[in-house]
């Protein structure tokens, strides 16, 4: 077991045990640091001066990089249990991601610095899901500057070298309006692989007309996934979740065929336990997404693996486990 993995299951196993997230995310931030280490055997000390490490992952990394099992991840994975190992094949099974952000609005890093950390985390498709025009503090998308990207994912597609195993598709991540209606234009929405829509704005508004709006959107057309749905934030200063009959919205999704996103940032675990379970008994669909800013977020997605088996979801169920095909076939249904 090298220290990159022992690290990112320890993550896992704490997601599994709804450990507080600043936990969980102490040990995905160690396993971003662990790549700047050479190969075998590494000591406490020298792992303590890589950032974002300490006395905890050190002696992880240390115990790891013999080749051995850490004593933390042993204790954890013993008082799991087998159902927490089957939580892990689930985890297997993620074929991409329909949640990742770019430079081109809030994210970090170019189109291509997103979709090759994608391509080789083992996906076989991600979706750009950037943001729309009046987010302006993510400095959302214009229409033209949309199209302008569009053409920017097909060059990458096209790019010489790609054998097909990999495919960055068009998205969006598309503003809820107060009415209801998508932050873009109709006809650029259409041409896109998949949306995403997410409230952004006025998140405190009585829960009657945040109701209202979420319907409009989650039985309309062109929206594929309904992200973070509560927007709460429960880390630092916190945000409280929105207000709403979250069963009227979770049996809406499941009978337009809108996913429910479960979010693996360790600030929002949106929706909550308690909202996730309404979802699941309501028959939804869900994408497990990382809604990634940078190339090392893409690995949160083991911590939204970790809440899908702990309430018992199946790969038929959790659309980022589909085939490319099959994933494009839903968002776009045939029409009758």
């Amino acid at each position: 077991m090298d220290p990159g993995t022992a690290l990112r299951r320890i993550a896992f196993l704490l997601e599994w045990n709804d450990a507080s997230p600043y936990r969980v995310r102490a040990f995905h931030t160690a396993a971003d640091a662990v790549h700047a280490l050479p190969p075998g055997p590494v000591d406490a000390a020298r792992a303590r001066r890589l950032p974002g490490v300490g006395p905890v992952t050190a002696e992880v990394i240390a115990q790891a990089s013999t080749g051995t099992t850490p004593t933390y991840l042993a204790r954890l994975e013993a008082a799991a249990g087998p159902t927490a190992e089957a939580g892990w094949g689930l985890l297997a099974t993620a074929r991409g991601d329909c949640h990742l952000h770019s430079d081109w609005s809030d994210g970090g890093h170019p189109i291509e610095e997103m979709a090759e950390a994608a391509r080789a985390l083992g996906h076989r498709w991600a979706v750009l899901t950037d943001h729309s025009p009046r987010l302006t503090i993510a400095h959302g998308l214009s229409p033209e500057r949309l199209r302008e990207q569009l053409d920017v994912v097909t060059a990458y597609n096209s790019r010489d070298g790609h054998d097909g195993s990999f495919r960055l598709l068009t998205g969006i991540e598309c503003d809820i309006l107060e009415d209801g209606s998508l932050d873009q234009e109709p006809e650029l929405l259409d041409r896109l692989d998949l949306v995403v829509a997410s409230v952004h704005s006025k998140l405190r508004a009585d829960p009657e007309p945040m109701t209202a709006r979420m319907l409009t959107a989650v039985l309309g057309p062109r929206t594929n996934v309904l992200g973070h749905c509560t927007g709460r934030i429960v880390t630092g200063r916190g945000r409280p979740p929105s207000r709403f009959d979250a069963e009227a919205v979770f049996e809406a999704c499941a009978a337009a065929g809108t996913a429910v996103e479960i979010n693996c940032r360790p600030e929002r675990r949106d929706p909550p336990d308690e909202l996730l379970r309404l979802a699941v008994d309501a028959g939804c669909l869900f994408a497990v997404d990382t809604d990634a800013h940078a190339p090392e977020q893409l690995h949160w997605l083991t911590s939204g693996y970790a809440r899908a088996a702990r309430f018992g979801l199946t790969p038929e169920r959790l659309v980022t486990t589909w085939p490319r095909e099959r994933l494009l076939a839903w968002a776009h249904p045939a029409p009758g």
